[in-house]
This record gives structure tokens, C-alpha cells and sequence, in this order.
């Protein structure tokens, strides 16, 4: 694949930001139309579908902050000379050609591009059907902008393929594919490791937890509670399960309280055995799977536990591994907590909601990895390259 200079590179993203602010308008219209043919059973996918003119600014940000950062390619990671004089150079390189699939979001058409591209990757697009008509008029920006800067509209592309055809495609490429990045929910995470026949970085489901310790700040437990649930329910970063220690003083005094909290935010509550002895309108869990759900939707599990040791044996058998928090005023606590959580993100008295490159400093992301190969974490630019050795010789022959 053809290495392109970072001037080129950021002359298309200057080109892509002002084609989407003068495209604004056309874009809403496009997605209109997909938003009608939506049927609303699920709430998440809609709110994730929805491309407002704030939207639009996000991703012509999202594009500008690519724009401005360091290109990762050709970066030196290490540079050693042997006794034999032989130079060994490792480089950041790019992966080739990455394929991401999705779901409902347009605006992973451009802030996944976006990253892939910068790092001098081809990138395959394959989005939902019920994002069709968004996604059309946003691969047409990135042509337009391609074709302006006298690149070819192959560096970007949509993949219309059906879900047969896509299985096919996953096991028998008709072009070269170097990485494959799935993001959406475990259906589509499964298929994709099913059938793909080249790398795949998975981007996690969420099914995040919180442990309130005895020693919590009650208060703060709370508010982050709260925020965690409600801030944003189609978030992969949003919480899903609390775990209350049993030990916390006034323990059915406070869980009241908290019960109060979340049905002023509309939150069902679903509790183990214990909880639902004390908070008496909480369902109680109907079947074990539950501990396995991503709820994407205004529901919270809640559940006692003994203490920290119980809690963090509970995470890592059921949580997707995405991000953990901890409420407690003891710092030794919670460190304890974070090492030994297998979670991508690990939190002391702050929200989950944080699980997100733009929060945490790394900018446009394209996904939260929970793998543990090649990155962990939110996927930003400097993580779409791979490395390459340079060895530089004069005539050395192994003996």
C-alpha cells in the first residue's frame, strides 16, 4: 500500500470538515429519512442513529483534532546497532486494510475513517441498514474529499453486502485484509470472530460495574450512580450493575434512599434476594443470565455483597470487561480494587462514563477495545499503526 505524505493526508481532512459544514443541512435530510424508517423498539439504536446540526459539529471536531495531531507513521520505537554493524531500526507502520462494522451510527463513518485514514490505512465500511441513507451521503463527503486532493475514492468505501454476503466476504476476501474492528453487541462481536479469517480487535460490549465499599462516601456513591446510569443509556460506558456492601452503616436506610434516587430518573431496578427483601417494588432476578447483560435501556441490577474480595471475584466473572468503579475514601482499598479487576478502564469515586477517547485525552476514537492484543482501551490514532524493522547492512552474512 502506498505510503501518503502527512501534507496530503491532512489537505483531504481539511477538505472533509468544510464538505461536511457545507453538506450540514443534506445530511440531516439523509438521515431523516432513516430515522422514519426506524422502527423504535429499541430505544439505544435510535438514540445512536440520530445526526443532528450538534452531530455534525462533533464530527467535523472529530475530523479537525485528527487533523492537528502528530501523523503515527514512521515513528522510530527503537533504533540499535549490533557489534556486526548491522542497524536495526522498528517503525510505527500501518496495518494495510482495516474493516470496520457497526452498527445504527453514522457518525463512525466519519470518526472511524477519519483515524484509520490519518494512520495511511485503506478502510472497508460495512454499517447497519437502518443507517443506509446517512452513511451514503457521508461516504459521497469523504469522495468528494478524496477526489479533490487527487486520491482515489478506494481509500474510503461503503461494503453494501447482506448479512450472507458479508459472512462470505468475512471468510473469503475479495481484497486484501489486514484487520477487522466489529463494534456493536455481542450478536454481531460473535459473527464477525465466527467467521472472519484475519485478525479481529474487539470493540467490548459494556455490562460495566460498580462496588460501593463500606468506607464509601455515601453522597458521591450516589451522584455517580446516577450519572453512570442516566447520563447517556446508549453508551457501551454506561452502568449496569451495582454491588452494595452489606456492611455500609444505615445499609436499608441508604438503599431507599437510592431506590428514591434512580425512580426519579425513570430507572427499573432489578435486585438479588437480599436487596429486594429491603427494597420491596424491585424485581427480583428471574434468571443467572441477567448477570451477563448489557441493559442499553434505563434498568439497574442491584445486588449485596460481602466485602471487596466478593465484588471482584463478581466483575470478572460477569462484566464485559469494559470498566469498573469503585466508591471508597480509602485509597488502599481502592487501589487493591483496580489491580486486580480485569477491566479495560478501572475507577476510583468517578462515573464509568469516562470510557471514551475524547474524555481521556486521546481524542477520536474508533473504538473501546477490550482485548488485550494489540490495545486495550479506547483505539485513537496513535494505536491504528502496527511496527515495521528497518535493517541496514553492508554486505553482513550470518555465520
Amino acid at each position: 500500500m502506498k505510503l501518503l505524505n502527512t501534507e496530503i493526508k491532512n489537505k483531504v481532512l481539511t477538505s472533509m470538515a468544510d464538505i461536511l459544514d457545507r453538506k450540514r443541512d443534506a445530511i440531516i435530510e439523509a438521515n431523516k429519512k432513516d430515522l422514519e424508517a426506524f422502527k423504535k423498539e429499541d430505544q439505544a439504536l435510535f438514540d445512536r442513529l440520530i445526526v443532528n446540526s450538534k452531530k455534525v459539529d462533533e464530527m467535523i471536531e472529530a475530523v479537525n483534532s485528527v487533523r492537528l495531531q502528530d501523523d503515527p507513521v514512521g515513528q522510530e520505537i527503537s533504533n540499535t546497532t549490533l557489534k556486526n554493524g548491522l542497524n536495526i531500526v522498528n517503525t510505527t507502520a500501518p496495518f494495510g486494510t482495516i474493516l470496520i462494522i457497526y452498527e445504527s451510527r453514522p457518525d463512525v463513518t466519519i470518526e472511524a475513517a477519519v483515524l484509520a485514514f490519518k494512520a495511511n490505512n485503506k478502510i472497508l465500511l460495512k454499517g447497519g441498514k437502518e443507517a443506509y441513507n446517512s452513511n451514503i451521503i457521508l461516504e459521497q463527503c469523504w469522495h468528494e474529499a478524496l477526489t479533490k486532493n487527487g486520491l482515489s475514492k478506494d481509500w474510503i468505501k461503503l461494503l453494501h453486502l447482506k448479512r450472507e454476503e458479508t459472512q462470505e466476504f468475512l471468510k473469503n476476501p475479495t481484497e486484501p485484509l489486514d484487520l477487522i474492528v466489529p463494534r456493536g453487541g455481542e450478536r454481531l462481536i460473535e459473527f464477525v470472530k465466527t467467521h472472519a479469517s484475519c485478525a479481529v480487535l474487539v470493540s467490548g460490549r459494556g455490562n460495566n460495574f460498580l462496588y460501593v465499599s463500606e468506607k464509601a462516601d455515601w453522597s458521591k456513591a450516589v451522584n455517580v450512580i446516577i450519572n453512570a446510569k442516566t447520563d447517556k443509556i446508549s453508551g457501551c460506558n454506561a452502568l449496569d450493575k451495582v454491588l452494595i456492601n452489606k456492611n455500609i452503616p444505615e445499609y436499608e436506610t441508604k438503599l431507599k434512599m437510592l431506590q428514591q434516587k434512580l425512580e426519579q430518573y425513570n430507572v427499573e431496578i432489578i435486585a438479588d434476594k437480599s436487596v429486594s427483601n429491603v427494597i420491596e417494588d424491585a424485581k427480583e432476578i428471574s434468571k443467572k443470565s441477567v448477570w451477563f447483560e448489557e441493559f442499553l435501556a434505563l434498568k439497574l441490577l442491584i445486588a449485596a455483597v460481602n466485602n471487596i474480595d466478593e465484588a471482584t471475584d463478581m466483575i470478572n466473572k460477569y462484566s464485559g470487561k469494559h470498566s469498573a468503579a469503585i466508591i471508597t475514601e480509602d485509597k488502599n482499598e481502592a487501589l487493591t480494587f483496580m489491580n486486580n479487576v480485569d477491566s479495560a478502564a478501572v475507577y476510583h469515586n468517578a462515573s464509568t462514563r469516562f470510557t471514551d477517547g475524547g474524555q481521556m485525552g486521546v481524542g477520536a476514537e474508533l473504538a473501546i477495545s477490550t482485548d488485550k492484543l494489540h490495545h486495550r482501551g479506547p483505539l485513537g490514532l496513535k494505536q491504528l499503526v502496527t511496527n515495521k524493522y528497518y535493517i541496514f547492512g553492508d554486505g553482513q552474512v550470518r555465520v
